[in-house]
This record gives C-alpha cells, structure tokens and sequence, in this order.
C-alpha cells in the first residue's frame, strides 16, 4: 500500500474532508479508513485526519500517530473556530508532537467545521445567564458560520493540499 487516509470524525466533518483527500490521490494503491477501522496496513504514506477537541486531536488519533515509525506523514483536521490561522497553527503543534522523529512531516490542513447543536445550547444559556454579550454574540456567530462548513471551498482547498503533498513525495522534496 502507498497511501492510507485514515480519520475520526466525531460529527462527519473530518470524513467529508478526508474523502475528498482520497479523490485528489492518484493510483490504485491507495485506501481510507475510519480510524476505529484501522486494522493497521502498512503503507508508505500517511494522511490522518481529525476533530479538535480542546485545541488537540483525540487519543485514538494520538496513539495511531505515536506508533508511524519512518513514515511520511501528513495531517488534516477540522474544527469549531473558523478563519483563524493562528489557531489552526496552535493546533497542529499540539499534534504533530506525537510523530516520531523518524517520519517525514509533509504539513496539515484545517479548516472549519460544523459543531453538535449542544453547543449553541450552551453558548444561549451562558448569554441568558448574564455572560456579556461582547463575548457570547462572536461565538453565536461562528457557530452559526460554522454550520455551513466544510464547504465546496473547504474541500477542494483539501484536495490541492494532498496533490501537492503527493507530488512533493513524488518529487522527493520533504
């Protein structure tokens, strides 16, 4: 196997974007997989996708990417917060650190995702509870842009992200 896209996908964005990673790899020799599926083929080439939780990915995800010795390696991700780069970069440090040393880090791709309805829920009672507004009417906002996404942006952006990532191992250019 060459290429493994494997993901978790707590609400189904990770999986969207992880789809459209598959499509935009060339060849036969390739496969995806939901993380709780993983039976662990081996593969040359490593895409692992996740949801953020707290500013990181989850422990499956953790584990799967404590255990790639030697692999090239790139990281997908989706989260609540839109259009904030400065996140986005907080986040893939907080993950690629559970990649040994051995593999070759190709970069990651973020972007915004839909959030559980739970969450708007608790947005609106900490606004009836008093919590000011200057606060709560930015994280309405968000989460209302958010459940527009991923978008057809959002995935095809996605997809030129792997196609350079395969052209870069290709190419031999880490």
């Amino acid at each position: 196997m060459d290429v493994m896209v494997i993901y978790s996908s707590r609400t189904g964005n990770t999986k969207k974007v992880a789809t459209s990673i598959f499509a935009a790899i060339p060849g036969e020799s390739k496969d995806m997989q939901p993380i709780e599926e993983y039976n662990g083929k081996d593969a040359e080439t490593y895409f692992i996708g996740f949801w953020t939780d707290q500013g990181t990915c989850d422990m499956r995800v953790v584990d799967l990417l404590s255990e790639l010795e030697g692999k090239n390696v790139a990281l997908f991700g989706t989260c609540g917060m839109g259009a904030n780069t400065e996140y986005y970069k907080s986040i893939e440090q907080k993950v690629k650190v559970w990649l040994p040393e051995t593999c070759r880090y190709f970069g990651a791709y973020m972007c915004q995702g839909k959030m559980p309805m739970q969450v708007r829920q608790k947005y609106e009672m900490m606004e009836k509870n008093g919590m000011g507004e200057e606060k709560i009417k930015p994280l309405l906002r968000n989460f209302d842009e958010a459940l527009l996404h991923p978008d057809s942006e959002d995935l095809k952006a996605a997809a030129a992200f792997a196609a350079d990532i395969v052209e870069r191992i290709k190419n031999d250019e880490c």
